[in-house]
């Protein structure tokens, strides 16, 4: 098999920009001054050279909040239809 060689100096070549891209460019080009190329080439620069960044796990507050008999907790969406379902009982056995 041949080894794959590529020549990227002073590559010309297509590509499709999404909207949000080329505003952030135009923006850069505005702020800085810069041409359309080399705002693209700075933006590319800091994009490949960047570190990347594992992201961090998401840490939610837990809280003890005891035993409670009769309640399980893990069905939470079927007590809470019942309790409407007994709110719903009451209000129509008092007419309201």
């Amino acid at each position: 098999m041949m080894p794959h060689q590529c020549y990227l100096d002073d590559m010309r070549t297509t590509v499709t920009l999404e909207p949000d891209v080329v505003a952030q460019l135009k923006r850069l080009m505005r702020e800085k001054g810069l041409s359309f190329k080399d705002a693209l080439n700075q933006a590319l620069r800091a994009g490949l050279s960047g570190p990347a960044r594992a992201a961090r796990p998401v840490r939610f507050p837990t809280y003890a909040m005891g035993q409670h008999s009769g309640v399980e907790l893990t069905k939470a969406l079927r007590l809470a239809a019942e309790l409407e379902d007994e709110e719903i009982a009451r209000k129509l056995a008092i007419g309201k």
